[in-house]
C-alpha cells in the first residue's frame, strides 16, 4: 500500500489543513513529532501513527474525520463487478491522465504492472531515451505513481 499512501500524501495533507485549521494542525503536528519523530506528511504515509494522535484530539470522532478527508479525495464503491475508486481530485486526477497521455511514462507503467525492474532495464525495455527516461521515471516516483522496491548493488559498488 506504499504506494497510494505516497500518491494520496501529498493531498491529504493539504486537506487536513483546510478541515482542521492552523491551530488543530499545529497541535497535531507537535504530537506527531513528540510521539514519532515525524511530520504530518510522513505520518499519512504511516497512517496507523496519524490514526493513533488524531484519536487522542478526537476520540471516536477521529473515524468521521478520516472518512471526510478522504472523501475529498477520492470515493471507493463496491459493485457487483468489484471495487471502483473515482478520483475527486483534480490535481491527482491531472497527474494520473497526464502520465498515461505520456507515451513514454505510459510504457514505463505498463512494462512495470508485469514486474520490478531497475531503471536501466525499464529504459531498454521501453526503448526510450536513457536521460529523457531517467527523467520521467522520477517524476513517476514522485508524483507516487511508481514505488522503489530495492537496489542492485554494481560491480563498482554503486547502488541502482
Amino acid at each position: 500500500m506504499a504506494g497510494l499512501d505516497k500518491l494520496l500524501s501529498k493531498y491529504l495533507d493539504e486537506i487536513i489543513r483546510e478541515n482542521l485549521g492552523d491551530k488543530t494542525v499545529e497541535k497535531i503536528e507537535s504530537r506527531l513529532f513528540d510521539k514519532y519523530g515525524m511530520t504530518l506528511t510522513e505520518s499519512i504515509e504511516q497512517f496507523q501513527k496519524l490514526d493513533a494522535v488524531l484519536r487522542e484530539f478526537f476520540g471516536a470522532g477521529a473515524d468521521g474525520l478520516e472518512q471526510r478527508f478522504l472523501e475529498s479525495i477520492c470515493n471507493v464503491k463496491t459493485s457487483s463487478n468489484g471495487n471502483w475508486v473515482t478520483i475527486d481530485n483534480p490535481i491527482l486526477t491531472k497527474i494520473i491522465l497526464e502520465s498515461f497521455g505520456d507515451d513514454d511514462k505510459k510504457k514505463i507503467l505498463s512494462t512495470l504492472s508485469h514486474e520490478a525492474l531497475i531503471i536501466s532495464q525499464i529504459i531498454e525495455k521501453c526503448d526510450i531515451a536513457q536521460t529523457s527516461g531517467y527523467r520521467k521515471i522520477n517524476s513517476l516516483i514522485d508524483d507516487g505513481l511508481l514505488v522503489p522496491s530495492g537496489y542492485v548493488s554494481t560491480a563498482d559498488g554503486k547502488k541502482v
